[in-house]
């Protein structure tokens, strides 16, 4: 069967981008040139760019032309596991321990993810994450202020976060998540006790409640001698993709 054409229209660009055809920070065409290349109305090469927009390929919008945010196709998940009741459930021994909690004006990239404006007040957070004292990972969160402010109440060397979030009432329902790999940057290889430029497994991820409202946005660096991510699809009326983190 041929796909819709608006998928067709999203391939092509994800293929553009991937191959740095369309490099990061390139503007992409405009909506009538797309609309001649591919023979499509306006209303189908939105649906195009809404979802390369919901993947976090590209940003902008209100007025402005899409932007190429990122180079890496998403690939999204239904579920997510916090690290805490994770490695618990491993029989593993978690820890943290806190570098920073701070309010500063969000990023590009997280106002995107978070559909905020660029320099809006978000509530970020940088924690190493250990496996029975192990440096094992390293979590940059970006809170919307609301839920954000919540963390200066608590010391996120406790325990899970994401705990203490839900037990004051916030409604953390579903995440996409975005796998992919990266070079470790100078704070990376400090912290995690590794080389600069040393591989990463690194897991995006979006936030939402229950509206669909997003709540955070967070890049969370992985060693990948120590922990690997396995994906289970299971077929009940509409394949539904699982996530799981396996140590090594």
């Amino acid at each position: 069967m041929t796909p819709p054409l608006h998928h067709r229209v999203a391939d092509t660009l994800r293929g553009r981008i991937s191959r740095g055809q369309l490099a990061v920070g390139a503007a992409l065409p405009s909506e009538a040139q797309l609309c001649e290349e591919f023979g499509a109305s306006r209303g189908t090469v939105r649906q195009a760019l809404a979802a390369l927009r919901n993947e976090g390929l590209i940003g902008g919008g209100q007025g402005k032309p899409p932007v190429v945010r990122q180079a890496a196709v998403a690939q999204p998940f239904e579920t997510f596991l916090s690290f805490t009741r994770w490695a618990r459930e491993m029989g593993r021994e978690p820890g943290q321990r806190t570098v920073e909690v701070a309010r500063r004006g969000a990023s590009q990239v997280a106002a995107d993810v978070l559909g905020i404006d660029e320099g809006t007040p978000v509530i970020e957070v940088l924690r190493l994450r250990l496996l029975d004292g192990t440096p094992t990972m390293l979590e940059r969160s970006s809170f919307i202020e609301p839920v954000g402010r919540l963390l200066f109440d608590f010391d996120p060397d406790a325990g899970s976060i994401y705990a203490h979030l839900l037990e004051r009432g916030v409604d953390l329902r579903a995440a996409r998540h975005t796998i992919d790999a990266i070079g470790a940057d100078e704070v990376d290889a400090r912290l995690l006790s590794i080389p600069v430029g040393a591989p990463l497994l690194r897991e995006r991820r979006r936030a939402t409640d229950a509206t669909g409202a997003r709540v955070e946005y967070a890049d969370d660096r992985y060693r990948p001698d120590l922990v690997t991510f396995t994906i289970d699809n299971v077929q009940a009326g509409r394949v539904s993709p699982h996530i799981l983190k396996e140590t090594s």
